[in-house]
C-alpha cells in the first residue's frame, strides 16, 4: 500500500508531500491543474522512463520518493533477495528516483542503488496504473493465467511439482544417452583394451619382483664362472680342503712325537672348518644366483610387455591391474547402458503421465472458474453502460512444447463490445472510457485476487455521467474495500464515495506557476463537489446536491 509520496522539482511542483491511507481516495481538480503531473511523478518512482523535461525550471534535479506497505507478498520479498536487497514485511518499501537537469537518472530501493528496470519489476507488484493508454496488468495476456487462477483459488504446487520431476527424467534419460552414445563409440577400444590386459593378467607389485629376479639373474650370469672356479679350488678332488685334509690325516698319526704337532693339527681342523663354512657360503651364493636363461628371457619379456602396456595407457605398471577392472566396468555399462536407457525411457513415461493427471484436473479448474468469472464480468457489465459488451475467457490447451510448470493451458481475457462483433484482446477493440470500465468491471469480479495492493485510476469515468458515474463509484468503494485504491476522477459520483479527498490545484504569484494538493476537510470537500457539480459559480442547489451524494448509502 502507497502511504506517502514526496515530490520535489517535478514540472510546476516545487516541493510536496502527501500521506495515503486505506480505502478509496480521490483526486480532484480543474482541468490543467496538474493531475497528470502528479501521476507522472510517481510513474517515475516506479521505474517509468526519464525526461529531462519533468525537472522544474530553474532546478538542477528532479526528485521522487514513495514509501510502500508491502505486507508479505512473495513475489516482492522474492525480486528483492534474488537482487540483494533486504526485505521484512513489517518494514516499508523506499523507491526513490532522481532525475538531472541533463537527462540523467538514478534510481534507489531502501537508499540502495539500483536499475531502473529493477525499480519497474518492483512497482509490477506495488502499483497498478490504469489510465487511457495503460498496456499492464489485465490488459497483459501474459498475467491473465494467474489471474484466473488466483480467481479459482487452484493451487499450481502439484503441477510444478509433477513439471519438475518429469523434466528431471527427461534430463536423466538425455545425460544417459549423451553417455551411451560416448560409450558406444569406445566401445571397440574397451573391448580391444579390456581382452589385451587381461591376456596379460598384470598383478600389483609385480613389476618390481620381475625386476629384482631379473636383477638376481643377471648377476648370477656375470659371476658364475669364478663361483665354479672358486668352488674348484675348495672343494675339488685336488683342491684346498682334500690337501688340507690329507695334511690333517698324516698329522693326526705322527702329533704325538711332538707337542707342536699337535698344535700344527688342531690349525689345520680349524683351517678345515673355516674352509668348510667358505665352501658352503658358496654353495649358498652360487644357488642364489643360479640363472636359467630361458627363465631369465621370459621374465624380461614380460617385464617388457608390462612396462610398455603401462606406457600405453599412460599409467605405472603397478597400476594395470586396477585399470583392467576399470576398463570392464565401463564396458559393462555399455553392454548393460541399452537396459538402463529402457529403465530411464519408462520412468519418463511415468513421469509424463503424473504430470498430465494433474494439468488435466488444473486444466478441468481453470474451465470451471472461466465460467464462473465470465458470469461475474457480465454481472458488472450493464451497470457500467456497457451492457452491449461480451467478455469471455479463453482457456486453450496449448500442445506439448507449450506445457510447463503452469500447466499445459493459454489463458486470455477477451471481449465484444458490439452485438455480433467477434471477440477479440481487451486492449485491441475497447475505447479509452470503456478499457477503463471494462477494467474495473473485470477487477471488482476477480476481487482483485493476484493484483498490486495499490490500484490507480485515472479519469476512468471520462464520458460517462449520472447512473454510469455513481456505478463506477460503487464499483471502486467495493474495490477499496479489499485494496487501496486512487482515482482521479471529473465526476463528482465517484468523488463523493471516497474515504479521502485531495484537491489539485495550480497558483500563480505572478512569477513562477506552481501546483499544490491539499487534503480536504468535509466542509470543503462539499464546495469541492459542488463546484465539479456547478462549475465555477458554485450554487446553492449544487451545495445541496453535494451534501446528498456524501450521504452514506
Amino acid at each position: 500500500m502507497l502511504t506517502a509520496l514526496s515530490i520535489r522539482d517535478v514540472v510546476l511542483i516545487e516541493a510536496l508531500d502527501l500521506e495515503f491511507g486505506h480505502g478509496l481516495g480521490v483526486l480532484t481538480g480543474e482541468t490543467g491543474a496538474g493531475k497528470s503531473i502528479l501521476l507522472d511523478a510517481l510513474g517515475l518512482a516506479l521505474g517509468a522512463r526519464s525526461d529531462s523535461g519533468l525537472v522544474r525550471q530553474g532546478a538542477a534535479q528532479a526528485v521522487v520518493t514513495a514509501s510502500f506497505e508491502p505486507g508479505a507478498h512473495g513475489g516482492i520479498a522474492a525480486l528483492m533477495a534474488e537482487n540483494g536487497l533486504d526485505f521484512d514485511a513489517a518494514e516499508p518499501v523506499i523507491v526513490r528516483r532522481l532525475v538531472k537537469k541533463d537527462g540523467g537518472s538514478r534510481a534507489f530501493v531502501n537508499d540502495q542503488p539500483v536499475s531502473a528496470g529493477l525499480l519497474r519489476e518492483l512497482g509490477a507488484f506495488l502499483v497498478e496504473i490504469h489510465g487511457q493508454h495503460d498496456d499492464r496488468g489485465l490488459l497483459n495476456p501474459r498475467g491473465h493465467r494467474a489471474l484466473l487462477d488466483a480467481f479459482a483459488r487452484a493451487d499450481t504446487g502439484a503441477v510444478a511439482a509433477a513439471h519438475r520431476g518429469w523434466r528431471e527424467a527427461v534430463d536423466a534419460l538425455a545425460a544417459a544417452r549423451a553417455a551411451q552414445a560416448e560409450a558406444e563409440r569406445d566401445r571397440e577400444w574397451l573391448e580391444h583394451a579390456v581382452a589385451e590386459l587381461r591376456a596379460l593378467a598384470p598383478e600389483p607389485g609385480e613389476e618390481e619382483r620381475l625386476a629384482e629376479r631379473r636383477a638376481a639373474m643377471q648377476r648370477g650370469e656375470k659371476v658364475a664362472g669364478e663361483l665354479q672356479a672358486v668352488a674348484e679350488l675348495l672343494d675339488g678332488s685336488d683342491g684346498g680342503l682334500a690337501r688340507l685334509r690329507q695334511a690333517a690325516r698324516i698329522l693326526d698319526r705322527i702329533a704325538e712325537a711332538h707337542p707342536a704337532l699337535a698344535d700344527a693339527l688342531a690349525a689345520v681342523d680349524r683351517a678345515i672348518d673355516e674352509a668348510g663354512q667358505a665352501q658352503d657360503g658358496v654353495d649358498r651364493a652360487a644357488e642364489a644366483l643360479a640363472f636359467d636363461p630361458a627363465a631369465l628371457e621370459a621374465d624380461e619379456a614380460r617385464l617388457f610387455e608390462l612396462r610398455g602396456l603401462a606406457r600405453k595407457h599412460r599409467v605405472q605398471p603397478d597400476d594395470l591391474a586396477a585399470l583392467t577392472e576399470e576398463l570392464a566396468e565401463r564396458l559393462e555399462r555399455v553392454e548393460g547402458g541399452e537396459a538402463s536407457i529402457a529403465r530411464l525411457e519408462q520412468a519418463v513415461a511415468a513421469a509424463r503421465r503424473d504430470y498430465a493427471a494433474a494439468a488435466e484436473a488444473l486444466s478441468a479448474l481453470r474451465g470451471e472458474a472461466a465460467a464462473r468469472l465470465d458470469q461475474a464480468v457480465a454481472a458488472e457489465l450493464a451497470p457500467l453502460k456497457l451492457d452491449a459488451a461480451r467478455f469471455r475467457t479463453v482457456v486453450q490447451e496449448l500442445g506439448e512444447e507449450g506445457w510447463g510448470a503452469a500447466g499445459r493451458d493459454r489463458v486470455e481475457f477477451e471481449i465484444s463490445t458490439n452485438p455480433g462483433a467477434p471477440f477479440a484482446p481487451l486492449m485491441k477493440i475497447a475505447s479509452g472510457g470503456e478499457l477503463s470500465r471494462f477494467i474495473l468491471a473485470m477487477k471488482v469480479a476477480l476481487a482483485e485476487e493476484g493484483g498490486a495492493r495499490t490500484m490507480i485510476f485515472d479519469e476512468i469515468d471520462r464520458g460517462v455521467g449520472g447512473a454510469v458515474a455513481s456505478a463506477i463509484g460503487d464499483r471502486l468503494a467495493r474495490l477499496a474495500a479489499r485494496t487501496q485504491v486512487l482515482v482521479v476522477t471529473h465526476s463528482p459520483q465517484v468523488a463523493a464515495r471516497g474515504a479521502r479527498h485531495l484537491l489539485i490545484a495550480k497558483s500563480h504569484d505572478g512569477i513562477v506557476t506552481r501546483t499544490g494538493v491539499h487534503a480536504l476537510d468535509p466542509g470543503e470537500r462539499r464546495e469541492e463537489i459542488a463546484r465539479m457539480l456547478s462549475g465555477a459559480e458554485i450554487t446553492d442547489e449544487a451545495r445541496a446536491q453535494a451534501e446528498r451524494l456524501l450521504e452514506p448509502a
